[in-house]
């Protein structure tokens, strides 16, 4: 890989990443794992109120990790690539392994 397409995929790589340091962001995926969801549903189960919500999905769209479906007057969201839920759910088992070391590590400094 030529150098300028390595630094742009460092620089991609870095927005997703400061686009999935939010909690929100990270429920909102969460509830689109389970298929495509509405901007009322999201918001009913979020508990956001509609301008925050809009706001986040606004920055996932941006960044391509959501499209959306437009039916009637509803948008209709729903992940880009699976890929993304893989990535979050293999980065969520590295951390669920460091809890479970950190109240190992607890554990046996107790004894």
């Amino acid at each position: 890989m030529d150098k300028r397409r390595e630094e742009k995929i460092f620089q991609m790589h870095a927005e997703v990443c400061k686009t999935m340091s939010n909690p929100t962001r990270l429920k909102i995926i969460s509830l689109l794992r389970e298929g495509e969801k509405g901007v009322e549903e999201l918001r009913r189960r979020l508990g956001l109120p509609k301008a925050n919500l809009s706001q986040h999905l606004g920055i996932l769209r941006h960044r391509r990790i959501v499209s959306t479906r437009r039916a009637g007057l509803n948008i209709y969201y729903r992940i880009t690539s699976p890929k993304m839920i893989k990535a979050c759910d293999i980065l969520r088992e590295v951390l669920f392994e460091q809890l479970q070391e950190g109240e190992m590590l607890m554990k046996n400094l107790r004894k």
